[in-house]
């Protein structure tokens, strides 16, 4: 038995509980995903995966289809999530993967790094510098305008004078792009190392 999200969701509604678990189903590769990008260790993002989809069907009944039901879901397996690292460290990172404004953005480190990690991660942010910077205009205004000036989707819509769907939809390229040019650079530099 299958369907789209709002079929097995209003099987769910219907009294069918076990078609939450073909939902589940569905989206849990992705939602594990994200959670283990947030988390870093897996007992942990299982644990956490539970803990939003036991959020995701309680609150179910309230869900109002303004986004789809995956950008819904994968909201709450984010703040699930930023609030177990949050517990877990007392630390915010900067994530090129943000799913929406409200997200943390800042890392605040508690303790010195060692002098080697401290390198690894200058290096880091030098690549991450650069390749914001070779970021065609369009994507790389965007993305300056929400990561680095804080600015709010409205915000960027007010100045810009672009829809809101191109605003995400240039964000979403522009990490895209790069996350691509970071995971190549990274991938030459561990090359170099060895």
């Amino acid at each position: 038995m299958s369907g789209t999200d709002r079929e097995i969701i209003q099987q769910v509604l219907d009294g069918d509980v076990r078609s939450f678990g073909i939902l589940v189903d569905k989206h849990k590769a992705k939602a594990m995903t994200l959670a283990m990008r947030i988390l870093k260790n897996r007992e942990d993002a299982e644990e956490a995966l539970q803990d939003a989809f036991v959020r995701v069907y309680r609150a179910l009944s309230s869900f109002e289809w303004k986004s789809s039901f995956s950008t819904w879901l994968y909201r709450i397996v984010y703040n699930t999530c930023a609030t177990a690292a949050g517990k877990r460290n007392g630390k915010y990172h900067l994530s090129l993967d943000i799913v929406d404004e409200d997200s943390p953005r800042l890392e605040i480190e508690s303790d010195e790094l060692q002098p080697d990690m401290r390198m690894e991660s200058d290096e880091f942010s030098k690549i991450v510098s650069e390749e914001v910077e070779k970021l065609p205009l369009a994507y790389g205004s965007t993305f300056t305008l929400f990561t680095i000036q804080d600015m709010s989707y409205e915000e960027i819509v007010q100045v810009t004078g672009l829809p809101l769907g191109t605003i995400k939809a240039r964000l979403f390229r522009a990490r895209t792009m790069l996350r691509e040019a970071i995971v190549k650079r990274m991938d030459h530099f561990a090359a170099i190392k060895e």
